[in-house]
């Protein structure tokens, strides 16, 4: 296993870390055991029972700052439609490997754990390494949230390498994002006498109508395009002939870098009044960087990326781990890069191509020796 992403792969996959409810202790000691066996200092970080994140460091010589790379260990559940793969196998067909995370992102995580161990056999690259795996990013990045309060040995570095799915493009920006749960509350009264009443759906759906008219009042950011706003859930009332004395919605308000999600947050309060409560539920920055950044051209070249593509940098519409960690550094530069298949993350089938996965190891081994 020790020099091989395949066999990796397919062992972290068969470790069941659906979050909920996670469990990813014996996946991060599996992990970190490999690192320690090839002179990584290890340290282990409680996040809840039987969940764990691993600190790995090698190499930091203080002439240079190190890499970080960053991956989760946490997967989505598996769907309510029955896979034709079995979920936890990673079994091999046709040059895919399938199962749950191997695209979002045990994949990732096996390549960037296989490129960290054989750089140290071809060489000491200058400044060193340090990996940041997390338990619990799937509902909100809130492991790495934790992390960040909580633990004193992040120190510094020179870029990160977030490795979500990307098809191994890099991909240097994602929006942030504000989750909201919203309430209203009335009196209730039967449906017959509504004047002795006070209807919680009522303000809900006024309120509804104002975030479908909001207005961010943003210019184009020219990295990552406008805010976006959507409400995903509504709920109220208890039956048909009462008058609803509660009722709630949220929303997934999407925020460029040209905007700070507080004042979107103040601006959406002050928009919907004294009626709504507001609930914070996530509240996450946007990834963002300057293209002719150092470590970000030096990630373009060991990518091979083409100057057309230079010139129209990718971003990517998810959420990541790197708009914790991006801030927790500082701001540096932050790039997106992973083996997965971006359109197969939480799919029924997941998969990712075997050949992506070798060719993550040896993108990763570039990055940490020419950037």
């Amino acid at each position: 296993m020790k020099n091989d992403v395949i066999a990796l792969t397919r062992a972290l996959v068969a470790q069941d870390t659906i979050n909920p409810p996670g469990n990813e202790a014996s996946l991060a000691k599996l992990v970190g055991k490999l690192l320690a066996e090839n002179g990584f200092k290890v340290e282990y970080v409680p996040f809840g029972p039987d969940r764990l994140h691993v600190i790995a460091e090698r190499g930091l010589d203080g002439k240079q700052l190190p890499i970080v790379f960053t991956g989760h260990f946490d997967t989505v559940p598996l769907g309510n439609q029955k896979w034709t793969m079995d979920p936890f196998a990673g079994e091999i067909k046709e040059g895919k490997i399938y199962g749950r995370g191997t695209t979002d992102m045990k994949g990732a995580v096996a390549a960037m754990t296989i490129a960290a161990i054989e750089v140290f056999e071809e060489g000491v690259p200058s400044g060193g390494i340090r990996l940041v795996l997390t338990a619990g990013e799937e509902l909100g990045c809130q492991g790495a949230m934790d992390l960040v309060k909580t633990y004193t040995g992040l120190g510094q570095a020179r870029g990160i390498i977030v490795g979500e799915p990307t098809g191994n493009i890099p991909a240097i920006g994602h929006k942030g994002a504000l989750y909201l749960n919203l309430e209203a509350t009335g009196i209730t009264a039967h449906s017959s006498m509504p004047q002795l009443g006070d209807n919680a759906i009522y303000k809900v759906a006024k309120a509804i109508v104002r975030m479908e008219q909001f207005d961010f009042g943003q210019q184009e950011d020219p990295l990552l395009g406008y805010s976006t706003i959507n409400v995903g859930k509504v709920s109220g009332g208890l039956n048909i002939n009462s008058v609803p004395d509660r009722a709630g919605f949220t929303i997934d308000a999407r925020i460029t870098s040209n905007l700070h999600n507080n004042d979107v947050l103040e601006q959406i309060k002050k928009e919907l009044g004294n009626d709504i409560d507001v609930e914070v539920l996530v509240n996450l920055p946007a990834v963002a960087n300057d293209p002719e950044a150092a470590f970000i051209c030096g990630v373009y070249d060991a990518c091979g990326t083409s100057d057309s593509e230079r010139k129209a940098p990718k971003t990517m519409p998810y959420l990541t781990d790197g708009s914790v960690l991006q801030k927790a550094y500082g701001g540096i530069p932050t790039v997106i890069i992973g083996p997965g298949e971006p359109q197969m993350a939480h799919k029924i089938d997941e998969y990712c191509d075997v050949s992506k996965l070798e060719q993550a190891v040896d993108i990763y081994k570039k990055i940490i020796c020419n950037t």
